[in-house]
């Protein structure tokens, strides 16, 4: 147990640390290249903060453990909508100016559709390809209509080189500590009586969701709010379309039964939520972040039960 819990917390460090060294290095990387703040925000920047759960979820789906993958899809996007937003929140109010509507009409479009995917029972390689052509149908309809927020400027290595080294570091550290997290949260899950799903939810979903955490926080402490709620609406649709597509072809099996009564309507739930506040409120108060956190802890504890 002792060792397991370990491999966690280390699996946790890492990616951690390889999330935030990917960004930076694909960042620098797109922008040594000349490609737009547009392209590399949307979808260098998109896709490299969602790499720790890919890294988990591929992981888990290699070693015969599709319930990890698919409860940590679920799980981070409970977390990034309840901890994330409500930290950030916390930390700053969000004032919502309307921009990120668009985003949360797909966020929510996207629950709903994986949780009819597990209704039905639905496991197919096709069904993975399908959620990937849905994401990049996305990307460039988004190209197509940016938003006025979107061309905000992204913290970036000042030489090629360096670029290139954050990112090479940050792939490998990403994947090493991908491994020793599902290693170690399957031990957990073996030595608790827990099932694999609970643990996907929990630890592996908090530990994958660090890069949104920080990168929300830092964003609400800058005073950049917009910036905040984009990164947790893009990492919803992210999580779904390319982590779930991703798991999808390389494990095709039947998302988990028992997350299709509780944990894929609080998804959708929440998503709706995001999308009422974008349209009906004008800001995300700190009673409202309180709120959202400590929404988040009673549903961690309910896992459990």
């Amino acid at each position: 147990m002792i060792t397991a819990s370990l491999l966690v917390l280390a699996g946790l460090v890492g990616l951690a640390f390889g999330g935030d060294w990917l960004v930076r290095g694909s960042v620098g990387i797109a922008q040594r290249m000349g490609i737009s703040n547009l392209v590399t925000g949307l979808v260098i920047v998109g896709a490299a903060t969602s790499m720790p759960e890919m890294v988990a979820s591929i992981q888990a789906a290699l070693i015969g453990s599709p319930e990890i993958a698919w409860g940590n899809i679920a799980g981070s996007n409970l977390a990034n909508t309840l901890l994330i937003l409500g930290a950030a929140a916390l930390v700053a109010p969000i004032v919502l100016t309307g921009a990120g509507r668009r985003d949360a009409v797909v966020a929510l479009a996207a629950s709903v559709l994986m949780w009819f995917i597990a209704w039905q029972g639905y496991a197919s390689a096709l069904v993975g390809i399908g959620l990937l052509a849905l994401l990049a149908a996305y990307i460039i309809w988004r190209y197509r209509h940016p938003r006025v927020d979107d061309e905000g400027e992204e913290e970036a290595p000042s030489a090629l080189w360096q670029a290139i080294a954050f990112f090479v570091v940050g792939v490998a550290t990403l994947i090493i500590g991908g491994k020793l997290l599902v290693d170690g949260a399957v031990d957990i899950a073996r030595f608790a009586g827990l099932s694999e799903t609970v643990i996907g939810l929990t630890v592996v979903a908090v530990g994958t969701s660090l890069p949104e955490l920080a990168a929300s926080v830092a964003a609400a402490l800058k005073g950049k709010s917009s910036l905040a709620l984009g990164n947790v609406v893009g990492s919803n649709i992210y999580n779904i379309f390319l982590i779930g597509g991703a798991t999808m072809i390389i494990a095709p099996f039947p998302i988990p039964r028992e997350l299709i009564d509780v944990e894929m309507p609080a998804v959708v739930m929440t998503a709706l939520m995001v999308l009422l506040l974008c349209w009906f409120a004008n800001s995300i108060s700190r009673v409202m972040g309180g709120l959202l956190v400590a929404g988040f802890a009673v549903m961690t504890v309910l896992f459990f039960v």
